[in-house]
């Protein structure tokens, strides 16, 4: 059966949504650090973005948020009493550490895991593996819990299968679907899978200014783990000047959707080699065309990319076939930018009619836009009826999760007060609520896991 459709699940903003500028080589979350956040905002503005999706006739889900401050992380490294006396403790002696325990980052989804859908894989199913993200510590420890909401509501052995998260050492730095992009002709029929990585054991070439964060060596296991055809992965490194102007992640510079691809010409060491080599597999493989967009230097500079989110906008499909690209509004607040969303609009060479601007400014601020919030799923209906159906958006969950974090959120947050003890208390009442909400059952350390509950990740590598 070819039917398919694509699914957006969006990481749902955490209570302790915060500006403690983590991410070196992340531009917006290094200039915002240590800013008073609104979390309340934060979540509100990305559930206003879901329903943007929902309302355009689209699957959306959603990702609960991880529980932060992470406390047995903190008594793993050595600290030992109350939660309360934890908190104060670490933010006396090492605040930076506090911070990193308490970063909501797995709100931006893309780096949760890589997707391969049945389609594409020689076994005929949805393979996952959660990103082991290794690059940054506050993001290091996301993938078991990670693995296992993903094996809640995709958790059909006949049809999914998850694998471990990639051996945690450098040669194998993997930051999930960032980096990762599908073009096909039609969900439903085989595509093209691009891997982007930033080095490998053999690059000659590095960026200077901040880290490469993804490897070649991750890229080309997960390939292997998703049993994807040789002939229908295409393996590309990305350009280090583009890494040092804040291009942490592909999907800064890169956005695809079915047989469009939106890019900077400075997206890749060698970009007109890597476009042809995606042409010719969709040609021969998918049969249909690339439509490929390319965005040059002198048109619209990394800077300004970088700096508006452009390539971080949301490409989808809707049901009419044609497609929307949801952008950040700071792109509509850029007279270049927007001129160039205006004049790409009145083309008719591409399926693109709609240009929709989202307000998200809290995760941008973080140094996150549309495409960050959301990973992207496709299952073919007898995938979709087996998948866990109630963390999929309704109006009525709409509605309840708003109630919700109008509920338990606070509308002003700085570094120092993820040592206040009330806050770990309003975040674990505000978690526990929620997965009753999705129906999730017990998904938190502080929740009690009922008798005979199956291990997080399955045993063993299936």
């Amino acid at each position: 059966m070819n039917r398919a459709i694509e699914i957006n699940l969006d990481g749902l903003i955490g209570p302790t949504h915060n500006y403690s500028g983590l991410s070196f080589g992340n531009v917006a979350s290094m200039e915002h650090g240590q800013l008073v956040s609104n979390p309340k905002q934060a979540a509100l503005q990305g559930l206003a973005k879901m329903k943007t999706l929902t309302s355009l006739g689209l699957k959306q889900g959603i990702l609960p948020p991880q529980e932060r401050p992470f406390i047995p992380m903190l008594r793993t490294l050595g600290y030992y009493g109350s939660e309360a006396d934890i908190l104060q403790t670490v933010m006396a002696t090492q605040p930076a550490l506090l911070r990193a325990c308490s970063s909501a980052a797995c709100m931006w989804a893309a780096n949760a895991a890589t997707v391969s859908p049945s389609t594409d894989s020689k076994d005929e199913r949805v393979h996952f593996t959660a990103a082991n993200l290794l690059s940054k510590f506050h993001r290091s420890y996301e993938a078991s819990t990670t693995g296992m909401l993903l094996f809640r509501l995709f958790n059909h052995p006949a049809y999914f299968v998850h694998h471990h998260p990639l051996p945690y050492h450098a040669d194998f730095a993997d930051e999930g679907a960032a980096n990762h992009t599908r073009l096909c002709a039609d969900f439903g029929k085989p595509g093209i899978q691009l891997f982007v990585f930033g080095r490998s054991a053999n690059s000659a070439s590095l960026p200077t200014r901040y880290p490469a964060r993804q490897t070649e060596e991750a890229c080309q296991a997960l390939a292997r783990l998703h049993r994807l055809r040789d002939t229908h992965v295409v393996f590309a490194q990305q350009n280090p000047e583009a890494i040092d102007a804040g291009v942490f992640h592909n999907d800064v510079i890169s956005v695809g959707n079915q047989n469009v691809f939106f890019y900077h010409e400075k997206a890749f060491i060698n970009t007109p080699e890597v476009i042809q080599q995606l042409k010719q597999k969709m040609e021969t493989h998918c049969q249909t065309p690339l439509i490929d967009l390319e965005i040059k230097e002198a048109d619209i500079s990394l800077a300004e990319a970088v700096k508006t989110y452009l390539f971080n906008s949301q490409l989808v499909t809707l049901p009419n076939q044609t497609m929307a690209l949801i952008a950040p509004i700071e792109c509509q607040h850029s007279p270049t930018v927007k001129a160039f969303l205006d004049h790409l609009l009145a083309q008719k060479e591409h399926p693109i009619r709609q240009i929709i601007y989202q307000d998200i400014r809290e995760s941008m601020q973080n140094g996150g836009g549309p495409a960050c919030l959301r990973l992207r799923v496709v299952l073919r209906k007898p995938e979709f009826d087996n998948m866990h159906p109630h963390v999929l958006l309704t109006d009525n969950l709409y509605t309840n999760l708003v109630r919700w974090v109008e509920k338990h959120y606070r509308d002003h947050l700085t570094p120092q007060d993820l040592a206040d003890p009330l806050l770990y208390e309003e975040s674990k009442r505000a978690l526990d609520e929620l997965s009753q909400l999705l129906q999730l059952g017990p998904i938190y350390s502080f929740q009690r896991m009922p008798e005979g509950s199956p291990p997080p990740l399955p045993e063993k590598r299936r």
